[in-house]
């Protein structure tokens, strides 16, 4: 059996799965009580929990689309524990990739080696555990400064946007140089015609998505706009491998160098 998916680790999937719903499910509890206590209406709080339930979706389907981005290098289960509890499209599929660039793979390339799945399993995990440890230490400074930067003018508040988008547009840059780029440690890449067919697929679906949403006023599609994208561009890949021809969806930059 595959060391990735066996039962070994699908016990630990379910341990660490189930505290995260056992967990929810005493919060949901916890805070019904206290609404009813505070003399909040049934019907008021069934409205609350269905629109969260309703919110969280598309959320869901970023987490969903991730797994499977992941789920071909490190197999479905540790992606699924990953994203289950404190992982995101972001940092999950850079930290993974820039772990396996290092020992010369890529996200692209089924991991074959334990030692290889372990590191990029630790680097993946104690990442993300330092933002436990210093966002309760630093988070409430930083966010008074910076609240009382931005809260001054209307200036300064337009300002705090425009960082706010410039940052997650950095991110989203990382990505799209690694699609065109693509070259591992080893000197090999995959970026080519399928890396960019998908890319541009995703930007054209993403910019009608906003579109549609803004000038049909459907601001509860909104959320979606961008998983929808994404499972829309790798819609477009899979067609892709079916009709075109083998030597230019197999075109590299770096095979023809």
């Amino acid at each position: 059996m595959d060391f990735k998916e066996s039962g070994f680790m699908y016990a630990i999937a379910a341990c660490v799965i189930g505290f995260v719903v056992i967990e929810s499910v005493y919060f949901i509890v916890k805070a019904w009580r206290a609404g009813r206590k505070l003399g909040i209406s049934k019907e008021t709080l069934k409205n609350t929990v269905v629109s969260s339930a309703v919110f969280s979706i598309a959320p869901a389907l970023s987490i969903l689309t991730t797994v499977i981005v992941l789920a071909s290098a490190l197999g479905i289960v540790l992606p699924w524990i990953r994203l289950s509890v404190i992982g995101n499209l972001a940092y999950e599929t850079v930290a993974s990739e820039s772990m396996l660039e290092v020992m010369g793979s890529s996200l692209s390339t089924p991991i074959t080696e334990p030692k290889q799945f372990g590191a990029v399993a630790w680097v993946m995990t104690l990442g993300t555990s330092f933002a436990l440890v210093l966002v309760p230490i630093f988070c409430k400074g930083i966010h008074r400064r910076v609240g009382k930067v931005v809260n001054k003018s209307e200036k300064n508040s337009k300002m705090a946007d425009v960082l706010s988008a410039a940052a997650f547009i950095g991110i989203i840059a990382a990505f799209i140089a690694r699609a065109i780029y693509g070259k591992t440690a080893d000197g090999v890449g995959d970026a080519g015609f399928m890396s960019i067919a998908t890319l541009i697929t995703a930007v054209i679906a993403s910019f009608l998505l906003e579109l549609l949403c803004e000038k049909c006023r459907l601001q509860k599609l909104q959320p979606f706009a961008m998983p929808l994208a994404m499972f829309l561009a790798m819609g477009m890949a899979v067609l892709l491998t079916q009709v075109v021809p083998e030597q230019i969806r197999a075109f590299t930059w770096w095979n023809q160098m």
